[in-house]
């Protein structure tokens, strides 16, 4: 009875309502396993089977794709419109020169860094810069 007694006391009762109030009051952070590792690049389900041929590079490895969606599936970065030509090299010795249209369909590029808008994505790709975005820079 004594135990019931001290309980129902005033300061009983103060000591029990506030171990209460501090056990609701935890706050439990996990953190969970740690950082998450960034979600993979989407890539297209499918490819479509059609006819535009570009030169696609991959290393010092060059190689034709029949569009460029089969070459960005492969891992290769477009380099130009059209068919690689035959001589291999980069440095342009023996092939022809890119004609691209005059569409105005803005994109912004990057070579080493450097950030560029164009008229459109083949001359973007003729100039050797990699389309980072549709619109100007």
């Amino acid at each position: 009875m004594k135990f019931l007694a001290s309980v129902f006391s005033r300061q009983g009762f103060a000591v029990l309502f506030l171990s209460a109030i501090l056990a609701a009051c935890t706050v439990v952070v996990d953190d969970g396993p740690g950082p998450r590792p960034r979600p993979p690049r989407p890539e297209p389900e499918f490819c479509t089977r059609q006819y535009e041929p570009v030169c696609a590079r991959r290393g010092g490895d060059r190689q034709t794709f029949a569009n460029s969606c089969l070459a960005d599936r492969a891992g290769y970065r477009i380099v130009r419109d059209g068919p690689c030509r035959g001589d291999g090299g980069d440095g342009g010795g023996g092939e022809e020169q890119t004609f691209c249209t005059r569409e105005y369909a803005p994109v912004c590029a990057r070579r080493h860094g450097e950030m560029r808008s164009f008229s459109n994505a083949c001359e973007a790709r003729a100039a050797d810069y990699r389309i980072v975005g549709d619109g100007p820079c």
